[in-house]
């Protein structure tokens, strides 16, 4: 117990740098805040101009989910998270953790991004082909749809079932709610879309 709990406030720790609102400060691009939604994620830093700085945003954010994980699970286990039904409880408590401090970091207030990135760092780590599984899912619908929201919301939802598909019931249970929250982030993206208002992949 004390380990999860220590596990899940590492998690918070590395899940909580904001590297979209630190590049495009270090960039000169100005204050991501006052950019688009306001968000810190990369679609937010894309609507600067700069896709580099978007890239480079994803990337971060999708690696510390991922060095959460795979750190926790080398010190308490000393190997890769276990394709098993129920990895260790620490493991799982770094997953939530990253994704929450993403989308509730205190040192902004704890108001973060929509933790996707994360989310799919999270998973890659702890069930790698889940993580794929969500990359196809999340092009295939982007490539139909051209809506990066509903790519997201899609992808999230398919997680879950894909997971028990893996026998990961522990992992299943714990990215139903990540899924949840997501949903929960992306509340005014799925207002917009019932609108056909929300905004295209490409489109300012």
């Amino acid at each position: 117990m004390i380990l999860s709990v220590l596990a899940l406030l590492f998690g918070y720790l590395c899940g909580s740098i904001p590297f979209g609102l630190i590049l495009t400060s270090l960039s000169g691009v100005g204050n991501l805040r006052a950019v688009g939604s306001g968000n810190i994620g990369a679609t937010n830093v894309l609507r600067t101009g700069r896709k580099d700085l978007a890239a480079a945003t994803l990337l971060l954010d999708l690696a510390k989910g991922a060095a959460a994980v795979l750190i926790v699970s080398f010190i308490a286990t000393r190997r890769l998270p276990p394709l098993a039904a129920w990895p260790p409880a620490p493991v799982l408590a770094a997953a939530l953790g990253a994704f929450l401090g993403h989308i509730y970091p205190v040192w902004l207030g704890f108001k973060g991004g929509k933790g996707v990135a994360t989310y799919l760092g999270c998973l890659l780590a702890v069930a790698w082909p889940a993580g794929l599984a969500f990359i196809a899912a999340w092009l295939s619908t982007a490539f139909v749809s051209r809506y990066s929201s509903l790519s997201a919301l899609v992808a999230a939802a398919l997680t879950p079932a894909v997971l028990v598909g893996l026998h990961q019931t522990g992992a299943a249970m714990l990215f139903a709610g990540m899924s949840a929250l997501i949903f929960w982030k992306h509340r005014e993206n799925i207002a917009r879309l019932k609108a056909g208002t929300e905004t295209k992949i490409g489109k300012t």
